[in-house]
């Protein structure tokens, strides 16, 4: 489980250093609207009222979302910045990869 664990937060960093992701929740909820967004990661210790506003907005354009077993700290960590809720990936090959390893 570790080993599955870290791999996704490596491809995370990896699709982020690549210019494959967005984040704030502003560009997030652009990208999806949009249908650039491919998939949505949230962390699990995201607020209410953000949690429901992207995935309600994944709901309703149709873009897969998980709710990682990770909090905002090490999801921030493998993107190289801090205080970040949620990732949108912005490409369907990274976006298959990660709901390979967290589906």
């Amino acid at each position: 489980m570790v080993a599955m664990k870290n791999n996704y937060l490596n491809i995370i960093g990896i699709a982020f250093r690549a210019g494959k992701c967005s984040i704030g929740e502003e560009t997030i909820v652009k990208d999806i609207q949009k249908s650039r967004a491919k998939l949505v990661l949230i962390a699990n210790d995201v607020g209410p009222q953000t949690k429901k506003k992207l995935t309600d907005k994944c709901h309703s354009y149709e873009i897969p979302y998980f709710i990682v077993q990770d909090d905002r700290h090490t999801l921030s960590n493998a993107i190289g910045k801090s205080q970040r809720v949620a990732i949108a990936v912005l490409d369907e090959g990274f976006a298959k990869k990660l709901m390979s390893l967290l589906g």
